[in-house]
């Protein structure tokens, strides 16, 4: 469709309609499925979802497409556009509309049917997308995240790769083409072996994603928000964390028998390569999860080698996943109007083990889980909390020298010798 036949769309009043959805089917062979409106399967996302899993992608990876995914064909079933007809200004209307729309409102499923008194006021959390006052961390916004949109970007042009490779349907360009100037040169054809390579092959419509630092919780806040967990197994979640350095879902995935007290290792399963990586621990971390065990062996949890390590503290017993023990941490971090993240824990155990001097980088890499050694520079990068220290320690010690008195300036004795010669005249 030529470019003067494309619809004029008033995206400033254009609401995102809630139809279509993500359903997840509990097939290894099919874990989920794009829906339309009606119900059925979206055999394009469908064909898509099955290329990723033969690809040995995640589970998890089709559910995060697919959201993105959902999203398009949500602005396509409004527009009432044909997935394969779509041109590159439905995509720039569309990538237009995620920057400067509203993100759609969704009423928790907690407070469906509730009366507007009914539901708990907001009233003293900082307003969407401010610091937080505790952490510094910026709060959820109003707005798409710029990585949110750089992910869904990706996805789309990889999807309608995907397609055209496969020589589908009626389609014949990718709605989302790369950046002008590598649409039709391989990446890096000129290249100066000297120079760093670029991300040459990015998006047209992709958006600068700024380069996130990473944060350690204090010490004293740590203490404040362990101090707010209401249960043993919550206690020794956090210290595993924190003492490990594992991502909340890897440790999630541990057996009771992979938690070896003798030799104070816990085994996981690494979420990139799936491989069985033994990490070490504090003996803290021990003490609590054995109380933790003992607690809800009496109860009638399952006890095995084999049997999960992290349960539900109710009735039915369930193995603890990663959403329930995300919210068991939102509730610590709400007594203390904090925004800290489970991601945030293994940052600060990379960063205790960095500060000391006789831990080697490279067993630092290995125990993060890290590919390359080089990923640890983003914790070279020095964090909010460590600049304001330096920051307000620098104007303390001016503020002291200022101060302190000064000795009073002493003049140096001439010889009238000296002052002769050098004014000329008699010594007197």
């Amino acid at each position: 469709m030529p470019v003067e036949e494309v619809p004029r769309r008033d995206l400033k009043s254009f609401v995102l309609p809630e139809i279509g959805r993500l359903q997840e089917t509990e097939d290894p062979w099919d874990p989920y499925r794009l829906l339309d409106p009606l119900g059925l399967p979206v055999e394009p996302a469908t064909a898509y979802f099955k290329d990723l899993m033969a690809a040995d992608s995640s589970p998890l990876t089709p559910r995060s497409y697919g959201m993105d995914l959902l999203r398009w064909w949500r602005f396509l079933w409004a527009f009432g556009i044909e997935w394969d007809r779509a041109v590159r200004e439905d995509a720039r209307d569309f990538t237009l509309w995620m920057k400067l729309a509203d993100k759609p409102v969704r009423v928790h499923w907690r407070h469906r049917g509730k009366a507007a008194a009914e539901i708990p006021s907001t009233a003293g959390r900082p307003a969407p997308g401010a610091p937080n006052p505790v952490t510094g961390k910026l709060t959820v916004g109003k707005k798409y995240a710029p990585s949110t949109r750089a992910h869904c970007e990706t996805v789309l042009r990889s999807f309608y790769d995907f397609h055209l490779e496969s020589n589908t349907g009626k389609l014949l360009v990718n709605p989302f083409p790369l950046v002008r100037s590598r649409r039709s040169a391989r990446a890096h054809a000129h290249h100066n072996p000297e120079r760093e390579h670029r991300k040459e092959r990015t998006g047209l419509y992709r958006p600068k994603v700024p380069k996130r630092i990473p944060r350690r919780i204090p010490d004293e806040k740590y203490t404040e928000v362990f101090a707010g967990l209401r249960s043993h197994r919550d206690r020794a979640l956090l210290a595993f964390w924190v003492a490990t350095g594992a991502r909340a879902e890897e440790l999630l995935t541990s057996q009771q028998g992979d938690a070896v007290v003798g030799q104070q290792t816990i085994g996981v399963i690494r979420k990139g390569t799936r491989d069985y990586q033994e990490l070490p621990a504090t003996p803290d971390a021990f003490v609590w999860l054995r109380l933790a065990q003992e607690e809800a062996w009496k109860k009638g949890v399952p006890r095995g080698r084999k049997q999960p390590l992290w349960w539900t503290l109710r009735r039915p017993w369930r193995p603890l996943e990663y959403d329930a023990a995300r919210m068991m941490f939102n509730r610590a971090n709400d007594l203390l109007g904090s925004n800290w993240t489970l991601h945030d824990l293994r940052h600060t155990a990379s960063f205790l083990m960095l500060d000391d001097p006789y831990m080697p980088p490279v067993y630092v890499q290995h125990i993060l889980g890290h590919k390359q050694l080089a990923t640890l520079q983003i914790y070279n990068r020095p964090g909010r909390d460590d600049v304001i220290s330096a920051g307000l320690a620098h104007h303390a010690r001016m503020e002291a020298a200022r101060q302190k008195p000064q000795p009073a300036a002493v003049s140096p004795d001439y010889s009238p010798e000296s002052l002769a010669v050098l004014f000329g005249g008699s010594p007197a």
